[in-house]
């Protein structure tokens, strides 16, 4: 790993001058589909060119609801050139959600799927402009290119990214030029990036795991082998087509594999690395051991320019140091720095002002909340050990009290998928009869598994402290998800009402 912080400038500046130098080099394939640099100069110019026309300034708010495509890329790179802030809009959002994205951000401009203009106009927000994708898009790509410029400062905005809203509406997260150099700066170290590198991309580009990439054919000569979604069934098809080195992982996607059967397929690949958050010790091992690919975690927020510490893959269970350009400790609730291998808040400082947020947009309590004394406050559960070295335990909004001590959902969800039956899970919180809380856990059994709580439970006893198992289960068929694959448990049900009774054996009712 490099021991120095990141040049100066923004992303755009080597997409550019590759673009002059290299023209025919491949930037990204979509299911196979070639965007050579020198199209993607033209192209994005041209945008940028036919938004100008229409009245967009610098500084613009354009909304963009599109799914992963060519098109898809084009459109954000065009916005960057044209100074304008590009809003990224989940394709599946609908109704509230989408109706607080949109009036919160204000754009001046919405380009969508064509088949998700109804859901815009009957999510409830204010009118906008909308541009389509298909022959109203392609006209203006095609068009005519306004005379170069230079690319915007390193701290002009360049998106305003809601973070996936887990635990309540989501945030408006300022990102800047130079924020996405930093973050592709990340995932240059965490992948250990080589020429000749190509990078599978199953994540939305509306997310920051997607949208971090676009940065790194600039840095490093890679392609980008885009898909369309992340699908299990055809993972590894797609990854062997697409002669991919390396797979970014998040959320459940390793687990979700694992419970997938063999297949020559999975030993047809040019992987090599495994990289992304989320992977936990038994994962990590059982990923190893099945596909011997290196397993790359890393760590970080949107806040922070998407990855702060990273791992050489040599230690399960670990999301690795600090970057050069971060310093990482862990803090107790006034904010006192805590010992060497006790479980804190992790709190982040910068050595590159321009790696942090400015703050989240028209929200000063949460903005307070996060920035105090020039610190970035994760609201994540960590500890360092001796060498320096990060393990991730979990949130702290995630964290249950029961009988007095306090229990990490994330450590027992991680022990529950484990189970051969269970696709995934979810702990919440509900009040406890007599003192503070009980663990509500939500499961869904794999397909085609015969899965009851009762047999689940009598798995779980000697594998977790008797504070940890959960009193309440609930079957479900699946779960809300973020465009990340992570479970939004805000939309789950509250309370234990239906759920069985651990404690009582029956169903219970409240």
């Amino acid at each position: 790993m490099t021991t120095e912080t990141p040049p100066p400038g923004g992303f755009l500046e080597p997409i550019l001058t590759l673009a002059c130098d290299r023209p025919e080099r491949v930037f990204a394939r979509f299911d196979g589909e070639a965007l050579r640099f020198g199209d993607l100069d033209r192209r994005t110019a041209a945008l940028a060119a036919g938004l100008t026309a229409r009245g967009l300034r610098p500084g613009a708010v354009v909304a963009v609801m599109l799914r992963n495509s060519l098109d898809a890329v084009l459109t954000i790179l065009a916005l960057a050139r044209a100074g304008m802030v590009w809003v990224p809009v989940n394709a599946q959002a609908q109704g509230p959600g989408l109706r607080h994205i949109l009036d919160h951000s204000d754009p001046a401009l919405v380009i969508a799927e064509p088949d998700l203009a109804p859901a815009i106009a009957a999510c409830g927000a204010g009118a906008r402009p909308l541009l389509r994708r298909g022959a109203e898009l392609q006209a203006l790509l095609d068009g005519p290119a306004a005379p170069a410029t230079p690319p915007p400062a390193p701290d002009a905005r360049f998106a305003l990214m809601y973070t996936s809203g887990t635990t309540g509406p989501a945030k408006g997260v300022p990102v800047t030029h130079r924020m996405m150099r930093i973050a592709a700066e990340g995932v240059a170290q965490v992948t250990d990036a080589r020429p000749g590198d190509v990078m599978f991309m199953w994540e939305p580009l509306y997310h920051i795991g997607g949208a971090q990439m676009l940065g790194l054919p600039g840095l490093v000569d890679v392609e980008l082998a885009m898909t369309a979604s992340f699908s299990a069934r055809r993972f590894w098809g797609q990854v062997a087509a697409s002669r991919a080195t390396h797979v970014h992982y998040l959320g459940g996607i390793l687990q979700i594999l694992l419970k997938q059967p063999d297949s020559p397929e999975e030993r047809a690949t040019r992987l090599r690395v495994l990289w992304g958050g989320g992977c936990p010790a038994e994962v990590f091992e059982a990923a190893r051991a099945r596909w011997g690919f290196a397993i790359r975690e890393c760590y970080g927020m949107t806040e922070m320019s998407s990855i702060t510490t990273v791992s050489d893959g040599g230690t399960a269970g670990v999301v690795g140091k600090p970057l050069p350009w971060f310093d990482v400790s862990i803090r107790d609730a006034q904010g006192r720095a805590l010992p060497t291998g006790a479980r804190g808040e992790i709190v982040v400082e910068t050595r590159d002002p321009g790696a942090f947020f400015a703050g989240y947009h028209q929200n000063p309590e949460a903005t307070r909340k996060t920035l105090r004394a020039g610190r970035l406050h994760t609201g994540d559960v960590g500890s360092l050990d001796d060498s320096g070295t990060l393990r991730f335990h979990g949130r702290l909004s995630d964290a249950l009290r029961i009988r007095g001590e306090n229990v990490s959902a994330w450590e027992i969800e991680h022990v529950v998928t484990s189970h051969p039956d269970v696709a995934d899970c979810a702990v919440t919180a509900t009040a406890a009869e007599i003192g503070e809380q009980e663990a509500v856990l939500h499961v869904q059994p794999r397909a085609g598994a015969a899965l009851d709580p009762a047999t689940l439970a009598a798995w779980l006893e000697p594998r977790l402290a008797r504070y940890q198992l959960p009193r309440y289960f609930r079957l479900v068929e699946g779960f809300p998800r973020t465009p990340s694959q992570r479970i939004m448990k805000h939309k789950l049900p509250q309370g234990h009402d239906g759920a069985w009774d651990r404690l009582a054996r029956t169903e219970v009712t409240r």
